[in-house]
């Protein structure tokens, strides 16, 4: 006698070797930043929960430089078995393939989407050696003494290059950008006083702000953040709004089975859904965010092609 077995189950039982394989041995998170980084702190928020729902062990494996493209280069050469995801965020695969001629991956089909994790807010800081405490003033001393007001970023690309140059445009404004390989060391540099200020998430600057080491002087967004109460919106400041996105994703190789990615993002939603991590997250100046591979593809599809106007017409390349 002959069974017909549907063909989504047949899948699933075909997968399932693929998924007791990946079960048994230690996830490798591959994170672009080094640590202290906006990107690893998140990562370090995230894998005790995600161990458990997984039940499996998580690692991390920082990879920074070259705007993400050295941790996708470790990415590429992985099996996509299910052992190995790259948390990355919208520089690597929005911004990066409209910044670079030659780019050594193709986001869309070099990679398996796999989960969508949480939204960033951007803040502008300045160190307290600048002397500056208004977005007034930082834009008047720009205006009398065009790119000599310093700008660190996470990287040539980075969405705290390209937010920084976003408000300069909006100001009218020349700045000196000087990219780190992560935000950790520019924040470190802004403190020391070697550079004068950054465009950076928010959730990364609240100590170093609550400490009195950077001064705040806008926040993007419509409202004010309520972990910065006193610090007025890009808009109260007088420059309007821009649109900047700060998602953080997982991705895979290409070619992870269907059931695989399927698993993690069950548990990668579990996590990011649980009071536990939605409060951490909250706590960090991050939003949650969880849906299914295919939603975060499109939005990174979206804001790809949404930045790249912005890109030609400052003439911004990366080499």
């Amino acid at each position: 006698m002959s069974v017909r077995i549907p063909r989504r189950a047949a899948a699933l039982l075909l997968a399932a070797p693929a998924v007791a394989r990946a079960q048994d041995q230690t996830l490798r998170l591959i994170i672009p930043q080094p640590p202290g980084g906006a990107t690893d702190v998140l990562a370090r928020l995230l894998i005790e929960p995600l161990s458990r729902e997984l039940g499996r062990n998580v690692v991390i494996d920082n990879r920074p430089g070259a705007n993400g493209i050295v941790s996708i280069n470790a990415l590429k050469q992985s099996r996509p078995d299910g052992n190995t995801v790259l948390l990355g965020g919208v520089s690597i695969f929005a911004f990066n393939p409209n910044l670079f001629s030659n780019l050594p991956y193709d986001p869309w089909a070099d990679f398996t989407w796999i989960a969508p994790i949480a939204d960033t807010p951007f803040a502008i800081i300045v160190g307290r050696r600048t002397g500056i405490t208004t977005m007034q003033q930082y834009v008047e001393r720009a205006r009398a003494q065009p790119e000599r007001i310093t700008y660190g970023s996470a990287g040539n690309g980075n969405s705290t290059h390209l937010g920084m140059e976003m408000v300069a445009e909006k100001a009218g404004i020349r700045l000196t950008h000087v990219p780190f390989a992560g935000s950790a060391p520019a924040l470190t540099a802004i403190i020391a006083g070697d550079i004068d200020g950054m465009f950076t998430p928010l959730g990364s600057i609240v100590r170093a702000s609550e400490a009195g080491q950077v001064v705040p002087l806008v926040t993007m967004g419509r409202e004010r953040s309520p972990a910065l109460p006193s610090t007025p919106t890009l808009r109260e400041a007088g420059l309007g709004d821009i649109t900047l996105p700060g998602w953080y994703a997982f991705v895979g190789p290409a070619g992870m089975p269907p059931a695989v990615v399927e698993r993690i993002n069950t548990a990668t939603r579990a996590v990011v859904d649980g009071a536990e991590v939605t409060r951490k997250l909250r706590d960090s100046v991050l939003e949650p965010i969880s849906g299914t591979a295919q939603s975060i593809q499109d939005r990174a599809r979206m804001e790809s092609s949404e930045i790249a106007s912005f890109i030609r017409r400052r003439g911004i390349r990366v080499e």
